[in-house]
């Protein structure tokens, strides 16, 4: 019976050194591995894209007759079926619209009730030739009480109009006038230049009418 104790006693012996033998075996370093460093991070731009090329602009010139409805921010048609585009062309200035106000001396009244005014220039490419340009003017701004009121000078391809009085070409307040000029274009462009006199030079609108089509 004393030899069975001392047996089962080495045996408990026996399995608690070997759990301590495997316990250390697995918390031991591994003095033989090897640590691999971590690959760096690199940072990949992305490629750039190619540029977008923007197309050139537009020259080509309008289809004849030209109608331009200066200060207007849209195209119509007027009573004799011709279509007005709206306002373009000019260099400077700013636009004002006055729907619904009467016009004296004019078919078609919507003609006269914006304007483009205090503009430098304005220009439209056209084939060369003979040309008639007509200048639609009409004295919409309650600022002018009389003759003398809007003074200023323009030129039309060479043609010049000096000391220009709408109220007095006219003949009053919202009167329409229009102003004939017969251009030889030789260059490409149709040209008209304004300079202030007396306010700011102003217009309703042009017409282009080519070779000695008159209407």
């Amino acid at each position: 019976m004393k030899m069975t104790k001392s047996f089962s006693h080495c045996l408990n012996c026996f399995a608690v050194l070997a759990v301590m033998l495997l316990t250390g075996c697995q918390s031991a370093p591994d003095t033989n591995s090897v640590h691999t460093a971590p690959a760096p991070v690199v940072n990949v731009v992305p490629a750039t894209p190619p540029a977008i090329a923007t197309p050139p602009a537009d020259t080509t010139p309008l289809k004849l007759p030209i109608r331009i409805k200066a200060g207007d921010s849209s195209s119509f048609t007027d009573s004799q079926g011709n279509l007005w585009l709206a306002d373009q062309g000019f260099a400077d200035g700013d636009t004002d619209e006055r729907p619904g106000i009467a016009i004296t001396n004019a078919v078609d009244a919507r003609i006269y009730q914006s304007e483009h005014y205090s503009m430098s220039r304005f220009t439209q490419p056209l084939p060369n030739g003979k040309y008639i340009v007509k200048l639609h003017f009409c004295e919409t701004y309650d600022g002018i009480q009389g003759p003398g009121g809007r003074v200023f000078s323009f030129n039309v391809a060479g043609h010049e109009f000096k000391d220009f009085d709408v109220w007095a070409k006219s003949g009053g307040f919202q009167t329409a006038y229009v102003e004939a000029v017969p251009v030889d274009i030789t260059d490409g462009n149709l040209v008209i230049t304004f300079a202030p006199n007396v306010e700011n030079p102003q217009i309703n609108g042009i017409e282009i009418l080519p070779g000695s089509y008159d209407k």
